[in-house]
């Protein structure tokens, strides 16, 4: 965990179920003061996913509609990026990118994360932040896991990045799936130095 709270984030999405979890974790973003630049990346099976997931109007104000705006309010904070610019600002060491999440994360992008194949943005975001030593989180999205996903996790985790499966609490007897979906996205932000004033604590 860094020990200033990171106040530049890349925040991607990839082709794996769970999209409810990822607009819980843009909605935290988005409101905290903390944080002031968010760098997002969907990949074209994401944007496949929550058009199912979230009933979405189109590819129009992307972030807006995720985070539960009208088409016409966009977001001053959260910046989508083209998943094919691999020229984008989160693609270079030098830009100052604090920590990346990756949530959903599919074991496919997973592999690549994993094996140093870096040809869209998603994966070369995340190549950077292994070899500048900056935080990676990928929520990865599978059940079962065979062997290549479990040795592609450890290859990853080896690598610096930390495997943060997708699997919500339950001891905080949630009373929706938005809250259990929201405790996630706090759990994710908590580990990268965000911790949310409204988390739910155990107090044993």
């Amino acid at each position: 965990m860094p020990n200033q709270p990171p106040q530049n984030l890349t925040v991607a999405t990839t082709g794996a179920s769970g999209s409810l979890f990822l607009r819980q974790l843009l909605l935290a973003v988005e409101r905290d003061p903390r944080v002031k630049v968010v760098n997002f990346i969907a990949s074209d099976s994401a944007l496949r996913v929550m058009a199912e997931e979230l009933t979405l109007r189109g590819r129009s104000n992307l972030v807006g509609q995720i985070l539960g705006h009208d088409l016409s309010k966009a977001s001053r904070k959260i910046h989508q990026q083209s998943n094919a610019d691999i020229g984008a600002n989160v693609a270079s060491g030098s830009y100052p990118a604090d920590a990346m999440v990756i949530l959903p994360c599919s074991v496919g992008t997973l592999a690549r994360i994993a094996n140093g194949i870096a040809s869209q943005l998603i994966e070369r975001a995340a190549d950077v932040c292994i070899k500048e030593k900056r935080p990676l989180v990928l929520c990865i999205r599978e059940t079962p896991l065979n062997k290549i996903h479990i040795r592609n996790m450890y290859r990853a985790a080896d690598a610096g990045a930390t495997v943060f499966p997708l699997i919500p609490a339950l001891y905080n007897r949630p009373a929706s799936v938005e809250v259990m979906a929201r405790e996630f996205a706090y759990r994710v932000l908590a580990h990268i130095g965000l911790p949310q004033p409204d988390a739910y604590r155990w107090k044993g």
